[in-house]
């Protein structure tokens, strides 16, 4: 029997990423409350390699026409739909059996959440005498979409750690608490006695310092593994002081910018490599780098502390390129870091003032040089498809990734709620129907970018990263373009690489994408042709550059 339980839902989507589902914040949460003496259990309904294809929901059947048949080409995007994770059936036996008279369920994902509320109605329906919390930024954004779940007692706006041990103490007590002692819970969504709503202000720890290490004993680390080493996540700051338009965290949000002091994100470290064998270690963080002196300083005591061989390194969300200097990338090459994730968003002037974002073409440029100086790779992002950008506009993003040595990440704009892009949406009338659909894979709007136009750009993104690795292998795919003509036969899969560079032959030869089927079937993918294009018009000018040195 424990005290608390706290739950991480399963997913529905066309794909999972293991390394970027770690619940961190949900063993940040377990920390303070076992610190305030309640026992707890993480209940990862992600932490496990099951998964079932499902039907596509109904609200996303536009999606066929994209997505609809099976492809083994090295120019796949996605297909099946799939349940991620434990059933739901399953999550529920569970919390009965875990006697909890408090259960967490986290939501962090808008798109996600009718996974975290379908979660709740389980867990109830199985252990009816529970109290339910939902938290993440989901409920903190939209907290009455969350309150219309009847399966859903309370929610959080904000920082778990601070008010969910004070509503458990409530609780340990008092199972129905009157209105006037609930609404002393900062952060507290709850429905009064009255059946009106209790929205108060959002709570944040001011101090991340104060805060306990995670509890990871809880996290079921061996299915987060990489290899046959142990991986991590660390948080170094919360919020962001920057003001970009598509962010929920930024200033805009009113979320404070907060960071940890370096003792802390290095006692962070020590128990990751020391106790979990962590062989990668992703700060997740976007703001990694922003305060050089204390990025250099924690790189410093990095090399200084830990041993060779230390672990991987990375900051997957992407940093900020014009906070990057020469002695800093040198330095994150020596204290393990091997790919440079960077956060481009775009080079159009018209789409970064629209983004409230700087030109940083030039201190770019800069990062990706040193870069392959010191011997990083490099991964850089741009958006496509937000409000009022020009789809042309973003392929010439991708023809400027083309001349330079980084692979290419194109990342779909959504709506997120608490973002400015957000309400601008809203005011335009464009926001999706469906909560469901605040996704990338789901295309979410068609404004000024259609949905063939953002699945071409996206499937544009993989044909440039494939000719990118056939560079690094001086591999010419070029040569035999001029005489691809229209034939289909000859490709299978026994080798994918061949069959790639045929398909990718047959593109620069008539601008249009093909898929291959489990069943060696070569078909066409349905794609905007004007961007093709443009696209294949711009690659004669450009040569294009790998990725290694």
């Amino acid at each position: 029997m424990t005290d608390i339980l706290l739950i991480q839902p399963p997913v529905r989507d066309f794909y999972a990423t293991a390394k970027r589902s770690l619940p961190l914040g949900l063993a940040c949460i377990a920390a303070s409350l076992i610190k305030h003496g309640f026992s707890v259990e993480i209940l990862d309904g992600l932490a496990t390699s099951k998964s079932r294809n499902i039907p596509l929901p109904e609200e996303m059947s536009y999606l066929s026409e994209f997505y609809g048949s099976s492809d083994i080409s090295p120019f796949a995007l996605f297909h099946q739909y799939k349940h991620f994770g434990y059933s739901f059936e399953h999550i529920g036996k569970e919390a009965k059996a875990s006697g909890a008279f408090l259960i967490g369920i986290s939501s962090l994902f808008t798109a996600y959440s009718s996974e975290a509320l379908q979660t709740a109605r389980t867990v109830k329906a199985f252990h009816p005498t529970c109290k339910i919390v939902i938290g993440g930024h989901h409920p903190t954004a939209l907290p009455e979409a969350v309150m219309a779940c009847p399966a859903v007692d309370y929610g959080f706006r904000g920082e778990g750690e601070v008010s969910l041990p004070i509503l458990a103490s409530i609780l340990k007590t008092d199972n129905s608490p009157s209105d006037t002692l609930l609404a002393t819970v900062p952060g507290l969504i709850f429905r009064k006695s009255d059946a009106s709503l209790h929205v108060t202000e959002t709570v944040w720890m001011m101090d991340l310092n104060d805060a306990p290490p995670p509890a990871m004993h809880l996290v079921r680390s061996q299915y987060y593994r990489r290899g046959k080493s142990g991986a991590s996540v660390i948080v170094a700051s919360r919020g962001c002081p920057m003001t970009c338009t598509y962010c929920s965290l930024g200033k805009n949000s009113k979320t404070p910018y907060r960071r940890q002091n370096l003792d802390v994100v290095l006692r962070e470290m020590e128990q990751a490599i020391d106790v979990y064998n962590a062989g990668f270690i992703d700060f997740e963080d976007e703001n990694l780098s922003l305060d050089r002196n204390w990025f250099m300083a924690l790189l410093s005591a990095i090399q200084t502390r830990f041993t060779e061989p230390r672990p991987e390194l990375r900051a997957m969300n992407g940093l900020f390129p014009a906070s990057l200097d020469r002695d800093m990338i040198f330095a994150m090459k020596a204290a393990g870091f091997k790919t440079l994730n960077l956060s481009l968003g775009t080079i159009s002037a018209a789409q970064l003032k629209r983004f409230h974002r700087p030109d940083m073409q030039s201190a770019y440029e800069n990062a990706l040089e040193l870069a392959e100086r010191c011997g990083l790779n490099a991964v850089s992002y741009i958006i496509v498809a937000a409000p009022f950008q020009n789809p042309m506009d973003a392929v010439d993003d991708l023809l400027y990734l083309a001349s330079l040595r980084t692979l290419a990440g194109v990342s779909v704009f959504y709506p997120s709620p608490g973002s400015v892009d957000y309400d601008l949406c809203g005011r335009l009338g464009i926001l999706p129907m469906h909560l469901s659909l605040m996704r990338s894979s789901a295309l979410p709007l068609s404004h000024t970018t259609s949905r063939i136009e953002s699945v071409t750009l996206m499937r544009l993104g993989r044909l440039l990263n494939f000719m990118k690795s056939l560079t690094d292998q001086d591999i010419d795919f070029e040569a035999e373009a001029e005489s691809a003509g229209d034939s289909d036969n000859g490709l299978t899969l026994e080798n994918r690489q061949e069959s790639g560079i045929r398909l990718l032959q047959m593109f620069l030869t008539d601008g249009r994408i093909r898929g291959i089927t489990p069943d060696d079937r070569i078909y066409e993918h349905k794609v905007s042709l004007d961007l093709t294009r443009r696209f294949r018009e711009g690659l004669c000018s450009i040569r294009i550059k790998g990725v290694t040195g």
